[in-house]
């Protein structure tokens, strides 16, 4: 049995054509009959744990940039902590993660007594607005995924609710269906009122360069700087240590070998049980993941937009069957596509230019763990003092009190 890395390159790198007989040929069974066991891969898991602490710091934030004012009584936003699913106290959090918010009192209502509020750090105002720069800043490349997303769905249009529920996943502004969507009528077209569960947006017009996938322009690439016709398909790195039957190494192998089938291109007339359709979804998904910038989404959020995207009620299998592209994930008790390609270990290396706004508050989160840290120092510097002088006047008192 061959090493899951190993059985791979062997199948794709040796010219051995399948038996035709049915008897033989992996495709005469059923694509869902050939099933690969998950298996764990803890560097990958270890990509999603990185991201734990930045992601509960983004939501605490999110949750008093959605206040009027955007300030809030520390009493209010302690009530919310499961929502937030934060598992300390507001307080404790406060002092673990300073630099994003101010404490101040003010009244809730007249005639009240004052409490403590927070409202947003000079340091987060700056942060924002270093955000609004890096949107504007990479605004077409947005609107190419926007366009893509629409693009690659059966009716050229998408429920504006559920893009909404993704815009984090992409890397889209909050506000990008009221003030970015509007500025693009050659592109779009909304329909009814966000946020009522009836709206939608529509493609109003294709570009032809926005229907090319990462796999198709990672090939176009190739042939331009090996002068050789390269082939559009999947990058397949299986991680060390796993194995795959041999039943599921000559269905991999044969798999390949078929045509890649754009996510743009038009399959209504394809069988959805076919293996045609396989590639093709194989390759939806595959293009869902590179445009989102963390090149991973929860398998639910995938889920909601089956019948857009055309994926049967067992999509998430793919996930498992083809181990070598993707990677799925449980950490945290979530079902995770991970595009294997993107990272490295647990690095991830194919950054989203939308990144840079990560990279920033990570930056403002550590310069107040860096405070932190410096003032604790300092803390048990003067405990240490203390505790000598203590010690020192204790040993003089012990003196005087033996002389007498």
């Amino acid at each position: 049995m061959l090493s899951k890395t190993h059985a791979i390159s062997f199948y794709f790198n040796h010219n051995v054509k399948p038996a035709t007989t049915s008897h033989t040929n992996p495709f005469a069974k059923s694509i869902s009959s050939l099933k690969v066991v998950w298996r764990k891969d803890r560097k990958l898991d270890q990509a999603i744990e990185n991201d734990k602490r930045y992601k509960l710091c983004a939501r605490v934030v999110r949750e008093v940039l959605n206040e009027p004012g955007q300030v809030i009584p520390l009493r209010y936003l302690e009530k919310r902590r499961q929502r937030m699913r934060l598992t300390v106290k507001i307080k404790t959090f406060l002092t673990r993660n300073p630099g994003l918010f101010d404490v101040y009192y003010d009244r809730i209502k007249p005639k009240t007594e004052p409490v403590r509020f927070l409202r947003i750090s000079e340091g987060l105002k700056e942060f924002l607005e270093y955000e609004k720069r890096i949107y504007l800043e990479h605004e077409p490349w947005i609107i190419s995924k926007l366009c893509k997303l629409l693009m690659m769905s059966k009716d050229k249009v998408l429920c504006a609710d559920k893009l909404v529920e993704v815009k984090r996943d992409f890397g889209f502004p909050n506000d990008f269906l009221v003030n970015l969507v509007p500025k693009y009528p050659q592109y779009f077209r909304l329909v009814g009122c966000p946020g009522e569960g009836q709206s939608f947006l529509e493609l109003v017009s294709w570009n032809s360069e926005f229907a090319k996938s990462a796999i198709e322009r990672r090939a176009e690439e190739e042939s331009r700087l090996t002068g050789i016709r390269v082939r559009p398909n999947f990058n397949v790195k299986l991680p060390s240590g796993f194995f795959l039957r041999k039943e599921m190494r000559e269905w991999v192998r044969d798999w390949m070998e078929l045509d890649y089938v754009s996510p743009y291109e038009d399959v209504s007339s394809l069988d959805q049980a076919s293996r045609e359709m396989e590639k093709r979804t194989v390759g939806v998904l595959h293009e869902l993941l590179s445009l989102t910038t963390h090149k991973r989404v929860p398998v639910p959020t995938l889920g909601k937009f089956s019948d857009e995207y055309r994926f049967s009620n067992a999509f998430s299998n793919v996930f498992t069957r083809h181990s070598g592209i993707f990677y799925m994930s449980l950490k945290g008790g979530i079902e995770t596509a991970m595009l294997r390609e993107a990272y490295k270990d647990d690095k991830l290396m194919d950054r989203d230019p939308l990144l840079e706004i990560k990279g920033k508050f990570i930056e403002l989160l550590e310069e107040g763990w860096r405070r932190r840290a410096e003032w604790l120092s300092l803390q048990r510097e003067e405990v240490k003092k203390d505790m000598e002088m203590m010690a020192t006047k204790n040993g003089i008192e012990d003196r005087y009190a033996c002389d007498e």
